[in-house]
């Protein structure tokens, strides 16, 4: 009997040591950082799709302002009447603001009184956002007829004009354009997302309106700012630098329609706004010093993209005397960015609110040059980047066609670019199998910019129009893809100096989406992330300045590790794309001590899960504390999770080597 238990027990023991034997290893070499990871990796891609400005981050609450976004009619406006009131609206071509904004508004009320108002309203990007307490700003242009000087009646109501949210007045018309403002004030009103705006006259009249605005508080309080729930989202992922204006954006369908940098800057009623290519036009209320700023508050720096002779139905200016004013014209916005006030765009910055210059070190030319069918864009990048080298040494010339396109790649080698913009939109199963994509760059080559890139779960592309029903916003299942890619970003962020998610933001209100899958989603009133949101917030917000080497015996579980070496702190990112828990040894060589508590940030879910606004807090990370931890511990990383541990050594390392790019030696390490 006895042999029997000990038999039995020495089989236990042995089916231990081999399940023991089967656990993934991962070791990490602390004793010396392999390589400097790069200090501004983690950043965002824009541009105007899906109602990123106008209708999203760009605080204006009336769509179609200017009324230039159909020749035909005043689209999203209205008229107001009742039974006892009656009016009538048109595009007024023959009576404009000024030559930017060639067209008004005629509003002609035929029948009204005190308690029968008549006049237009606007729906704004479906609907105007009523919260309770809040001031509003108000904004508009106009001119009356003869024999009428007001009151006109400005109002914040429900759709059926029922409930009054605000109400104010303006008077003193006159048959010339006057500005006129005001602030409305709501109450105790429950939020609304379905609200208009109303202008009304009390009597029979004629009056003409331009640039109608309304803003609710912005970020900061800012004139012509940014909404600022969707301006938290974007801080709290610590983004290092923002490349603008985009994307498509900045080429446009045309050259015409191209962004225009002159034409977005100075007083708003100088600003005519263009047709973008994503189906609607913009209002360029996001000009160019708006831009800027937005990467001011980030605290991130500029990634400047400028319009190199390209638009996206294949118009293209040759290079040569034709190119040369379109390089002129990059090298003033350029000057516009960074030049002192004694400069001729410099001082025109400094007139438009911001004298101080603004930093820039990298110059993009052009955007996704690899559709030109024209194969100029090699001959058009170098003239750009000699001029621009000429007045500004110091900036870094992007190319826009990188490796991932071979021949157009071979093209552009003699040009030497300094860095490569290279785009990847893959399925997620790709993204899962590729995360060593950069490994074997040559680490003397040009630096890469991963500028647009994301995973998507669907086995046709996002731009099929099989996605227009889908959510708009990626599951778990992108997040685990877009997270192992970002493993191999940062283990091989020596050379891949930069890299953002595309596309950013998207307004999932009726009929003001174009593509998916996007980071954050939001409505009028509410703003939610994507678990790949909170995928690309774990690894921004836990990232070190040195890359450290590891090995993993499970080839199945990307991982990266960094560690900060002021700080002394170790940052361990793993995905585990597997539907059942995975026991995981993890070793640190060179090290001695760590401190005995640890954090753990895991974000896990099935991988159909995801957010929207109605369940915006669906997936979302969770924190616990670890304690015991020592240089060999043990850790289970959930079944379908992206998991970061942040250690920290004992004690804290020196700041030694300062100035040395050489990696700094720590007391404990052997």
């Amino acid at each position: 009997m006895r042999t029997r238990w000990l038999f039995a027990l020495s089989a236990a023991f042995g089916l231990l040591l081999a399940a023991f034997a089967q656990t993934p290893t991962l070791t990490i070499q602390a004793a010396r950082p392999a390589a400097q990871a790069s200090p501004i990796l983690y950043g965002l891609m824009t541009e105007e799709i899906n109602h990123s400005y106008d209708g999203g981050l760009y605080a204006e609450l009336i769509r179609n302002r200017a009324f230039m976004d159909d020749r035909r009619a005043p689209a999203h406006w209205a008229v107001v009447h009742d039974a006892a009131s009656a009016a009538r609206i048109a595009l007024d071509p023959s009576r404009p603001l000024d030559r930017a904004l060639p067209t008004s508004l005629r509003l002609e009320v035929t029948q009204a009184s005190g308690a029968h108002p008549a006049g237009v309203a606007n729906d704004g990007y479906d609907g105007i956002p009523v919260r309770p307490h809040t001031r509003y700003r108000v904004a508009f242009y106009a001119k009356a007829a003869p024999g009428f000087t007001g009151p006109v009646a400005v109002s914040i109501e429900n759709g059926h004009g029922r409930q009054v949210y605000a109400r104010g007045e303006v008077s003193g018309l006159t048959t010339h354009w006057r500005h006129y403002r005001l602030f409305l004030q709501t109450g105790d009103a429950a939020p609304a997302a379905q609200a208009r705006f109303v202008l009304a006259l009390r009597q029979p009249a004629t009056i003409w309106l331009s640039l109608v605005s309304l803003f609710p508080p912005t970020w900061r309080n800012q004139p012509n700012g940014f909404r600022p729930d969707l301006m938290q989202m974007l801080v709290d992922l610590k983004p290092r630098f923002l490349r603008f204006p985009g994307g498509n954006f900045l080429e446009g369908n045309t050259i015409a329609q191209r962004f225009d940098w002159k034409k977005t800057i100075g007083p708003l009623r100088n600003r005519p706004g263009h047709w973008g290519p994503w189906g609607y036009r913009s209002t360029d209320g996001m000009g160019l010093l708006e831009f800027l700023r937005w990467a001011e508050d980030l605290h991130a720096q500029p990634v400047l993209a400028v319009y190199a002779g390209y638009s996206l139905r294949q118009q293209h200016v040759a290079p040569g005397p034709a190119l040369a004013p379109f390089v002129q014209d990059a090298l003033d916005e350029i000057q516009y960015v960074i030049g002192p006030v004694t400069s001729r765009w410099g001082a025109a910055r400094a007139r438009d609110g911001h004298p101080k210059p603004f930093p820039l070190h990298y110059v993009e030319i052009g955007n996704e040059d690899f559709f030109d069918r024209s194969h100029s864009y090699p001959a058009r990048f170098a003239q750009f980047q000699r001029a621009i080298h000429a007045r500004y040494p110091q900036l870094i010339c992007i190319s826009t066609i990188g490796t991932e396109h071979p021949s157009g790649w071979a093209a552009m080698r003699q040009d030497h670019p300094r860095m490569l913009d290279e785009h990847y939109y893959e399925p997620a199963h790709k993204f899962l199998a590729d995360t060593a994509h950069f490994d074997g760059y040559p680490r003397r080559g040009p630096e890469i910019f991963v500028g647009e890139w994301a995973s998507y779960e669907t086995s046709f592309p996002p731009w099929n129009p099989r996605s227009k029903p889908l959510p708009p916003t990626p599951d778990m299942l992108s997040a685990l893809a877009d997270a192992a890619w970002m493993t191999g970003l940062e283990r091989n962020s020596d050379i891949v100096k930069m890299q953002a998610y595309a596309p950013m933001l998207v307004n999932v209100g009726r009929g003001l989406r174009q593509w998916r899958p996007d980071l954050i989603g939001y409505d009028a009133l509410h703003v939610f992330g994507s678990p790949s949101y909170y995928a690309i917030r774990m690894f921004s917000r836990n990232y070190g300045n040195w890359i450290l080497a590891s090995t993993l015996t499970d080839p199945a579980l990307p991982v990266s590790v960094t560690e900060n070496s002021r700080t002394g702190e170790i940052f361990i990112k793993l995905v585990n794309p597997q539907p059942a828990a995975q026991p995981l040894r993890i070793r640190l060589e060179g090290v001695r001590r760590l401190q005995p508590a640890a954090l753990a940030i895991t974000l896990s879910a099935p991988p159909d899960a995801t957010n929207s606004i109605t369940r915006r807090r669906n997936v979302v990370p969770r924190r616990a504390v670890l304690n015991g931890i020592q240089p060999a511990f043990a850790y289970t990383l959930p079944a379908d999770s992206i998991t970061v541990l942040r250690l920290r050594l004992r004690p804290a390392p020196a700041l030694l080597n300062a100035g040395s790019s050489a990696p700094p030696r720590r007391p404990g390490a052997e």
